[in-house]
């Protein structure tokens, strides 16, 4: 991991990881769209994606794409299962890099929290008029036996023959990536998603050598990135998205990612994107942190001092004073943006306006030549006015 000595606030600077290059510290996070049918990415996702992309940051990667149908959360969802699907997303990802962004793609299995609600109609279980519209139930699969929560689906225990299968099918899904031209991929590990239902002792009670101690639980987490990053061409960069902490008493802890961001760099892992909560609905935080700007930040710092790898922060991250204090501190390597892109999807060039870095890239010809006209017509106004 090297940076650049350029004398620019560090938001702007490049990040090199392997062989890549990202032209800032900004990206935008993953943000499901529940857009696809069967799988396959449209039109929304190539204006979506498309949109941000001309935004100015330094990498732009799509929502979790679900390495095997069941995988989904809800019916809506984008997957990676097969080349048809890679095919559909090539538009977004040709776009994406076009604008002079990195391309990334998160790859994703939902466990037992697939087969789920579109969250305009209620982000819950599927019921009545979820089946009505058309959107059926389909068998899902867990860590353990154990729902969400009363009325959901109950998962089928996997066993080693659905893990041998889920192990290859993020290998493949990584592959397609790659032959995509995407960038960098990002393991989904985080939000009660089937490997954080393996991490956590509050969803997984299994007894083989995937269950019990914390060794056992990071088993396929670990066989997983193993297989990702066996595939993934040497100098990209791989991340691996975790929860820091489940956010219950008994759950996941700080000191377990801690073990694990250490695991994972150890195979080849280069990113810990370090998110929280998921696992059990509403999260409580237990260990007196509150709920605010950057909240999770404190964890991204904590792994990277301690582990020694580059973290990216997410999380209620609204202005570049606040993404670059962070990064000024040490608390993150790269700054995730989410919903803050979605209300600007051109933050990152407005931040560079606010923060006076006034040579920070350049807009597309196509917008850059009527904001010219537009700072012109502003000034003559002006002018006028004195």
């Amino acid at each position: 991991m090297t940076a650049s000595p350029v004398s620019l606030p560090l938001l702007f600077q490049p990040l090199t990881l392997r062989d890549t290059t990202f032209p800032n510290r900004a990206t935008v996070a993953p943000m499901c769209q529940y857009a696809a049918t069967d799988g396959f990415a449209g039109d929304w996702h190539l204006v979506h994606l498309g949109g941000l992309a001309k935004g100015g940051f330094g990498a732009v990667m799509t929502e979790a794409a679900a390495v095997l149908p069941e995988g989904r959360i809800t019916h809506g969802d984008i997957g990676l299962w097969s080349d048809a699907h890679a095919e559909a997303l090539r538009p977004a990802i040709d776009f994406i890099r076009s604008c002079g962004a990195l391309a990334g793609i998160q790859l994703a299995h939902a466990g037992r929290k697939a087969s789920m609600q579109r969250p305009w109609f209620g982000n819950g279980a599927l019921g009545a008029e979820d089946r009505a519209r058309g959107d059926m139930p389909w068998e899902i699969k867990g860590a353990s036996a154990m729902p969400v929560s009363d009325g959901w689906l109950v998962p089928k225990e996997m066993d080693r023959t659905d893990i041998a299968l889920l192990v290859q099918a993020f290998a493949d899904a990584a592959t397609r990536a790659d032959r995509l031209g995407c960038d960098f991929v990002e393991i989904h590990g985080a939000h009660g998603y089937l490997l954080q239902t393996f991490l956590s002792p509050l969803s997984n009670d299994r007894t083989d050598a995937y269950g019990g101690d914390l060794k056992g639980r990071m088993r396929l987490a670990l066989e997983v990135a193993e297989a990702v990053r066996g595939v993934w061409p040497a100098g990209k960069p791989l991340f691996f998205r975790i929860s820091s902490i489940d956010g219950f008493e008994g759950g996941w802890e700080i000191s377990d990612s801690v073990i694990l961001a250490g695991e994972l760099k150890a195979l080849g892992v280069d990113v810990i994107d370090c998110s929280s909560g998921g696992n059990q609905g509403r999260t409580r935080i237990t260990d007196g942190r509150m709920l605010g700007l950057g909240f999770q930040l404190d964890y991204s710092a904590e792994i990277r001092t301690k582990v020694d790898i580059a973290t990216q922060g997410v999380g209620m991250i609204l202005d570049g004073p606040q993404a670059e204090a962070a990064l000024e501190a040490g608390q993150a390597d790269l700054i995730a943006i989410g919903r803050q892109a979605l209300y600007d999807p051109f933050w990152l060039r407005h931040q560079a306006y606010e923060m006076g870095v006034n040579d920070f890239g350049t807009w597309p010809d196509q917008y850059g030549w009527w904001l010219d006209r537009r700072e012109r017509s502003i000034q003559a106004i002006r002018e006028s006015r004195i």
